[in-house]
């Protein structure tokens, strides 16, 4: 069997008590959202890889509008840098104050990558930072039956 990859996260929007300015930059994250194209060329970024949260408390959102997301992979991480510049276009083009994403590999463990807000909020093109944390997980299977 292939190499598989998963990608998951967040990318939580702006809480304002500005009710225009909510629905002004809610708007724009799911045109954001929505422009992204259907199909891709690898490694994808599609529409449908993310949610589009409704404004409902019993949907979902509080005052954070959470905008989830993930997909499968084959072997993704040998191409992370193109996801990244994808990824960091969509961010470019959205309000928020953070996101998360979560890779997930078969050969080299776990990796988290965190973008934050230098401000209160990142609005769309302004620069971007990011800071990455990485863990790895090693598991042994250890033979339990008797050496001979």
């Amino acid at each position: 069997m292939d190499q598989e990859t998963i990608v998951y996260g967040i990318i939580k929007d702006v809480v304002s008590n500005d009710s225009q300015f909510q629905v002004r930059s809610r708007l724009i994250n799911c045109a954001a959202l929505l422009a992204l194209d259907d199909l891709d060329i690898f490694p994808y970024l599609t529409s449908s890889m993310f949610s589009i949260p409704e404004d409902e408390l019993e949907q979902g959102t509080y005052q954070t509008q959470v905008i989830h997301f993930a997909a499968s992979y084959q072997a993704v991480e040998y191409h992370w840098a193109q996801w990244l510049k994808k990824f960091e276009a969509l961010l470019k083009s959205m309000y928020w104050v953070a996101a998360t994403v979560h890779l997930e590999t078969e050969l080299s463990g776990k990796h988290t990558f965190y973008w934050e807000s230098a401000c209160a909020f990142h609005a769309p093109s302004e620069d971007l930072s990011v800071r990455c944390e990485w863990e790895q997980d090693v598991s042994f299977r250890l033979n339990t039956q008797p050496i001979r």
